[in-house]
């Protein structure tokens, strides 16, 4: 009988680090510490995390993403049960906006920061940075017009990848328009390809037909040669929403913020107005995105709400960071490692030590020991194995004495300490802060 394996496109996260499906997954204490930074930086910048469910209605991420976009029509994980259909969450956005209108949130607060970190799910072809499960986050402005909302977004966003010391990416921004100017480009767009259809592929045809500006993102060498005499967004876009993008670009230059503005930038769903933008790496190949985001005023109106709310954020996954972090050779290699190991010596020391243990963990103390018997050298070398900082020795000899022996793995030195006296000398050994 075979083994079963991992669905394609989904990966384990090990306590020490694996490769499969291609993917070099780092260890599990690894994601834990690079979570660890973002809910930092995510927190120094007074954003709230919210949490919502993998699963959502089809019809929320159909109107919310788009029902012509790749995601919707090729991508979706969707099931039915009875007469209500679900799917797996592809993003998280849609469903943040869904929570926001479902609890009357905008009734507690006028502005909500709010930032997510979660699995999302998208039946596409694995490869190197896309996966069918991935971990997404990201953070929003809800309720504000403002574009320092958008510019505090992009800064965010930077914030995170320059805490893990990332380098040598590339910020793209753009402005979309409002509903209006955008409508009027979209003509402009079907009015100049018209000429060019019989040259164009099938995809891009249909995308001709629905959302013109998803041809801005043609990977066809000769669609995108097209592009280079095609109509720029700028061109259409009204007094307002100048604006509005040269005040967001006012504050990234007065922060110093590199960036290129780019006419061909748009964003794979359809919910964005105003401002996009990408944050891109080259050492990640083909699949060069970070991150990205934008604005995205006339979300929640397709959600069902009666009056627009404006928002703003960025979303990212989580893969592509650590895949970025290894390229450039300062990828994550943390390990969990106990403070404290453990040694028993003879059934008796056993039975103690299974008790100090307990201790020593309710007083704070990360601790691991030996569920096999073995002997003392086996147990050295796995306490070795393991990093641990210190290991505590108990054999016959020591409960006669009422004592055991501390040693420092790191310096060799050792201690011997009455039984009561272990726990609180491992605590100050180990700088172990008093549990309440």
């Amino acid at each position: 009988m075979s083994t079963f394996r991992s669905i394609k496109g989904t990966f384990d996260v090990l306590p020490y680090g694996s490769r499969s499906e291609g993917v070099q997954s780092v260890s599990s204490a690894s994601w834990v510490a690079a979570e660890s930074v973002i809910r930092r930086v995510l927190n120094k910048f007074d954003f709230d995390e919210i949490r919502t469910p993998i699963i959502e209605p089809a019809e929320l991420i159909a109107r919310g993403i788009g029902e012509h976009t790749d995601i919707v029509t090729k991508e979706m994980f969707a099931f039915s049960r009875g007469d209500d259909n679900y799917v797996l969450r592809p993003e998280i956005t849609a469903p943040v906006i869904r929570a926001v209108l479902q609890h009357s949130m905008q009734q507690t607060r006028e502005v909500h920061r709010l930032f997510y970190m979660g699995p999302c799910f998208r039946a596409e072809r694995p490869q190197k940075g896309r996966y069918r499960q991935f971990q997404q986050f990201g953070c929003e402005i809800i309720g504000s017009l403002s574009p320092a909302a958008d510019a505090d977004v992009i800064l965010t966003m930077l914030a995170v990848y320059d805490a893990f010391g990332l380098s040598g990416y590339r910020l793209r921004v753009n402005s979309l328009g409002n509903p209006d100017s955008r409508k009027t480009y979209s003509d402009a767009l079907r009015t100049y390809f018209a000429s060019h259809k019989s040259t164009l592929s099938e995809a891009s045809r249909n995308r001709l037909n629905e959302n013109p500006l998803r041809l801005l993102d043609t990977k066809i060498e000769q669609e995108r040669a097209l592009l280079v005499s095609a109509p720029r967004i700028a061109d259409f876009l009204d007094d307002a929403d100048r604006e509005h993008f040269e005040e967001v670009t006012q504050y990234l230059d007065d922060r110093g913020v590199s960036y290129e503005i780019d006419p061909m930038l748009v964003r794979g769903l359809d919910y964005y107005t105003r401002t996009a933008f990408e944050l891109e790496i080259d050492t990640l190949g083909a699949q060069n995105a970070l991150a990205g985001g934008g604005r995205y005023d006339l979300l929640a109106r397709e959600l069902g709400s009666k009056t627009a709310v404006p928002a703003v954020g960025f979303a990212a996954g989580f893969e592509r960071l650590l895949l970025a972090l290894e390229a450039a050779g300062t990828g994550l290699n943390t390990l969990a490692k106990p403070d404290v190991y453990v040694i028993s010596l003879g059934p008796a020391a056993g039975q103690f030590c299974f008790g100090l243990v307990q201790d020593a963990r309710a007083a704070g103390l990360r601790v691991s020991f030996d569920v096999q018997g073995r002997s003392m050298k086996a147990q050295m070398r796995d306490a070795n194995k393991r990093g641990a900082g210190f290991v505590v020795i108990v054999g016959d000899n020591e409960l006669a004495s009422g004592s055991g022996v501390i040693k420092n793995m790191a310096g060799g030195e050792e201690f011997t300490v009455l039984f009561h006296q272990i726990v609180p000398k491992l605590k100050e050994l180990t700088d172990v802060p008093t549990t309440s």
